[in-house]
């Protein structure tokens, strides 16, 4: 028998950043299991309290495959002839490994087994890429501290929201995507299908750090802004990037 189970949410929701009240109202037993979840419950607040921003890593298609040699944050391999080349290659550490030395040739054959040719933005396309994220940007009010496009993938550090940062990352793919399209430079402009619907230049997903402290976030900032110079590229400068502002209390020299 089911019985009367209801779940109750105490006028806030998980993705609103605000507190959250859940308990699973039981019978008698609800009391009980209420006072077990509490401790974990707070913990978990606390936690997302303590975030403050975003550190996002988004490739283009093609980039980055899942059974990369090096490593990858995939959990499988979508295509089979993508898995001729090895299951996915799934790692813990959230640090970079793309100085881990590999097979090259491996990595590239795996690369000829893509559906389409793995995505390379050219400076116009980059400018169509950074209109859509501006158009985000507005529509939702982001707050993005930096950002820098490079030719296969985006460095961008994200302003804590009431999304989580994969709804945000998702959103400027898409805007990106559109803007592409209306520019008439969409890289995969040939490959249109018959509903006109065109594949994404994106890879699936995002790689994230999740930001709390301000050293951190100053940290991610600036490895951001030098990101571009270290490609061999120019700095970048974007009108929908916004400086991030310190309260009065956390500027060096403030009054503890």
């Amino acid at each position: 028998m089911v019985g009367n189970a209801r779940l109750v949410t105490g006028g806030v929701t998980a993705s609103g950043g605000r507190p959250l009240n859940v308990e699973l109202m039981y019978g008698r037993r609800s009391q009980r299991l209420a006072a077990a979840l509490r401790p974990a419950r707070s913990l978990y607040v606390s936690c997302v309290a303590m975030i403050c921003a975003y550190h996002a890593i988004f490739c283009a298609y093609g980039f980055w495959l899942p059974n990369d040699p090096r490593g990858s944050w995939s959990d499988w391999v979508r295509s089979w002839e993508l898995f001729r080349y090895g299951r996915a290659t799934k790692v813990a550490t959230r640090r970079s490994v793309a100085g881990v030395p590999h097979d090259d040739r491996q990595r590239s054959a795996a690369k000829s087994a893509l559906r389409y040719r793995p995505v390379v933005f050219t400076g116009r396309q980059g400018l169509s890429v950074a209109n859509g994220f501006r158009q985000a940007v507005e529509d939702a009010n982001y707050s993005i501290h930096a950002c820098a496009i490079l030719p296969q993938h985006i460095h961008a550090v994200i302003g804590r929201d009431g999304r989580s940062v994969e709804q945000i990352v998702s959103h400027l793919k898409r805007a990106a995507s559109r803007r592409l399209r209306e520019d008439g430079i969409h890289p995969h402009q040939d490959h249109g299908g018959k509903d006109g619907t065109l594949p994404s230049p994106w890879a699936r997903k995002c790689w994230k750090v999740f930001i709390d402290h301000d050293c951190d976030l100053d940290r991610a900032i600036s490895y951001v802004q030098q990101n571009p110079i270290k490609e061999g590229l120019r700095a970048q400068t974007w009108s929908f990037v916004t400086p991030r502002r310190v309260p009065p209390s956390r500027r060096p020299g403030a009054a503890r």
